[in-house]
């Protein structure tokens, strides 16, 4: 008598079709798609949403759904009673910004291997000691062995051999053959070519 008493005093409440779409509170327009639909009177029976925001589900009246998203504010819905087997609504979600703490992540595990990596860092020139190793004797070498004639070195080479040709065009040409500099420049060029042949 006691249990059919209590089971009496709780009547089942009659099954509703609940529909809806959930969408961003700032825009009508806006889906909010894959939301987490949590019926938290049924056992916490959850479904979810579609990628257009609309959802169905069977539940009772009276019963409270809540609505969970990432980046959205959570949401409790209450089907209200007598609503003819079926409660179509529109479910808004408020974007909500969470700031974490910051947090800072050391590759030194203790404080000696801190220590031993600071004392044995080695610091980055300055602007100044970046532009005398940028224009020092090596450096400039190194750029005029590797770095192209640019259209202004051609021209004053051009300007200085038609230079050379005006003023000599009247007289006898020199002739390297006979320039005791070049047989000298000749001679060592092939020398030191077989030394190097000898290093190696």
């Amino acid at each position: 008598m006691f249990t059919t008493a209590a089971f009496a005093q709780q009547p089942d409440r009659p099954l509703v079709q609940f529909s809806g779409i959930t969408f961003n509170s700032d825009s009508t327009s806006i889906a909010v798609p894959y939301v987490t639909v949590t019926n938290l009177s049924n056992g916490k029976s959850a479904s979810s949403s579609n990628y257009k925001g609309y959802f169905s589900f069977v539940a009772h009246e009276g019963d409270s759904v809540k609505f969970t998203s990432v980046g959205y504010a959570p949401i409790v819905v209450v089907i209200p009673a007598n609503t003819n087997k079926s409660f179509t609504t529109k479910v808004p979600l408020k974007p909500q910004i969470v700031n974490l703490p910051t947090f800072r992540v050391f590759p030194w595990a203790t404080t000696d291997e801190f220590r031993k990596d600071f004392l044995a860092m080695k610091l980055a020139d300055d602007d100044l000691e970046v532009a005398k190793k940028n224009v020092s004797r090596s450096s400039l070498m190194a750029l005029q062995n590797t770095l192209a004639r640019d259209g202004r070195e051609i021209q004053t080479a051009n300007a200085g051999a038609l230079h050379n040709r005006i003023l000599n065009q009247n007289s006898m040409q020199p002739n390297p053959l006979l320039n005791p500099l070049a047989w000298g420049s000749l001679i060592k060029q092939i020398s030191d070519g077989d030394k190097s042949r000898s290093s190696n």
